[in-house]
């Protein structure tokens, strides 16, 4: 019997490589998406259902006719500075939405919740490397919408039984190594890809936001988990929450962290272009450091990730934008 797992935002980024992820599992997963940011031809391995989670008719539907075992959801607006512009956006969509979501799989018995969450739900870090015992004290309303999911799930697992397991990424990054699926965003805001893009002369020269902070070398430092690596924690979260186990928050990192200019090094190395640069102010509310502690992850969910060093973030980053933005093989833009 098929074990079907609704995929909200599954044409998505990270959505596409999870639902990958769930197929290679043995689940079928079934992508719910409005596609505003998502891509038709991301979706490759299960049914597809387009539309919105306001309109949760279709949502209630869409759980009962496919006969829904647990819900991965990924469908929420995700730019930091667009939500400073724009807050009521993402509150209703990040949050609104979200409960949703919830009430229809209480109205039709499901029962199993995996959440995309957020290390900017901690704002400013106490300490590092981060632990789920920092404090969440957002500082954007990106972050704010996540930690209110967070909240609410206590209450309806409480009211309704929904488990769940929210899961708050650092700096997810790379491409499938299979080059099926990759990274592409517009606007495209994420560091790698704009360094590569950059190399490849298919975006102007990147910006350094900032080359006066307390760290190696003054550049800005972020841990980055590769998306294949995420998509994996994903599969591990479901199976925790299938076998019976209680609700949890973990964060999803590797525990290492690298700065901007270690990152535009690190592309230039492995695709032996330059990226062209320029120094730029500070952004307003960026941390100088967010590296986690992935330990709880490891220890609850059996979760490593096998695929996060930088060279093989970078490298299918690269093969995916050289592919995808050129329409050529690698011999061409080598």
């Amino acid at each position: 019997m098929a074990r079907n797992i609704l995929v909200t935002g599954g044409a998505g980024y990270i959505g596409s490589h999870a639902c990958k992820a769930l197929a290679q599992s043995g689940y079928v997963p079934v992508t719910l998406d409005n596609l505003v940011y998502g891509h038709r031809e991301a979706v490759k391995w299960g049914p597809f259902v387009e539309g919105d989670l306001a309109d949760s008719e279709l949502v209630r539907r869409t759980l009962e006719e496919y006969d829904i075992e647990a819900v991965m959801h990924f469908a929420a607006y995700a730019y930091v500075g667009e939500s400073m512009r724009e807050p009521g956006k993402y509150f209703e969509n990040n949050v609104s939405n979200a409960l949703k979501l919830l009430d229809a799989m209480a109205a039709t018995g499901v029962r199993h919740f995996v959440f995309s969450s957020t290390c900017a739900t901690y704002g400013m870090p106490q300490e590092l490397p981060i632990s789920e015992a920092n404090p969440q004290v957002p500082v954007n309303p990106y972050g704010e919408s996540k930690l209110f999911v967070e909240r609410a799930l206590k209450w309806y697992e409480l009211a309704h039984g929904i488990w769940s397991v929210a899961l708050r990424y650092f700096n997810a990054a790379g491409a499938d190594p299979e080059g099926e699926i990759g990274e592409d965003h517009e606007p495209e805001t994420h560091l790698i890809p704009l360094t590569i893009q950059a190399a490849l002369g298919q975006a102007p020269e990147l910006q350094i936001f900032g080359t006066d902070y307390d760290t190696v070398d003054g550049s800005a430092v972020r841990d980055y988990i590769h998306v294949t690596d995420l998509a994996a924690a994903h599969v591990c979260a479901l199976e925790h929450l299938i076998a019976g186990n209680e609700s949890t928050a973990v964060n999803l990192g590797t525990g290492e962290g690298y700065s901007v200019r270690q990152v535009i090094d690190t592309v230039e190395r492995v695709t032996g272009r330059a990226v062209p640069m320029r120094e730029a102010p500070r952004r307003a509310g960026d941390p100088p450091a967010l590296v986690a502690d992935p330990s709880q992850a490891n220890a609850l969910l059996g979760w490593r990730p096998q695929h996060s060093d930088l060279d093989t973030i970078v490298a299918t980053a690269y093969q995916w934008h050289a592919r995808h933005e050129l329409g050529t093989d690698m011999d061409a833009v080598a």
